[in-house]
């Protein structure tokens, strides 16, 4: 809930743009980024404003060219962020910051239960994998998300929305196993019955269905956090449509997202 008190916690002012990493966010974050080189030439940039150009991006929606002049040049911003995407930094900083957020709430580093669920996105005239979803109706692309039971992103992958849930499901839980071995326990919704999914991985799947008599909206026990994941991550302007070319590039935006969340909660 909004009250004065935790708008003066959230609060961005005195930043250069609100997209921009605070000191104690670059100390958090700092450490799992490429350090300079003692040899050749040195870096004309500084890695905190590659990090704050490429954050500006991803919440402002914008394209690389659009980038404004106190920033890196944007070819030089958007070189580093296809470096992150091969290397997969973004995915190794969103699993360290997971396990440090649920140590600091007094939880164990890595979980035994998730959520699954996946959010299906249109997509642009960029090109790329994409299809048809006939439940919502979306041309575009898929969103597979499997979060902690307190909504901390553990695995995502992006995928044609063509692939039902039940077909993107196995790849999302086995990927996962290598990160998050202990997880014994997955929840989802209906669209994931079946032996298809049981059968895919060792976690066991409880499917959370909806009440016989409901009407309307409610919120509906396990499932309601991964779907608070999804509204969380589409602040960020890049992700309210699905404007990149590669499934790469997807998934380093999607762990970006995720782990600018983190980095906020834990510098608080």
């Amino acid at each position: 809930m909004w009250t004065p008190t935790t708008r003066a916690q959230h609060s961005r002012t005195g930043l250069r743009y609100g997209s921009d990493v605070t000191d104690a966010e670059w100390l958090l974050l700092s450490p799992f980024l490429p350090a300079p080189s003692r040899c050749g030439r040195h870096r004309k940039w500084e890695m905190r404003e590659i990090v704050n150009a490429i954050f500006y991006v991803l919440r402002g929606g914008i394209a690389w060219s659009l980038l404004p002049k106190d920033f890196p040049p944007w070819p030089t911003a958007y070189r580093w962020f296809a470096r992150f995407r091969d290397d997969g930094t973004w995915e190794r900083i969103n699993h360290h910051l997971v396990m440090r957020d649920r140590e600091r709430a007094g939880r164990e580093a890595s979980p035994t239960a998730a959520v699954i669920d996946s959010q299906s996105i249109k997509t642009t005239e960029s090109g790329g994998p994409r299809g048809y979803d006939a439940g919502k109706k979306i041309k575009g692309r898929k969103r597979h998300a499997m979060v902690d039971t307190d909504g901390r992103a553990l695995k995502l992958q992006a995928h044609s929305a063509a692939i039902q849930d039940r077909d993107g499901a196995g790849p999302l839980l086995r990927a996962s196993r290598a990160s998050w071995p202990f997880v014994a326990l997955g929840y989802a919704d209906g669209g994931y019955a079946g032996a298809r999914v049981a059968n895919a991985s060792p976690i066991r799947i409880e499917v959370v269905r909806k009440a016989d008599n409901q009407v309307g909206f409610a919120v509906i026990s396990r499932r309601w956090v991964v779907e608070r994941f999804f509204a969380w991550i589409n602040r960020n302007r890049r992700l309210a449509k699905d404007f990149e070319a590669s499934i790469e590039s997807v998934e380093a935006f999607l762990y970006a997202a995720s782990s600018v969340f983190l980095l906020r909660r834990l510098a608080r």
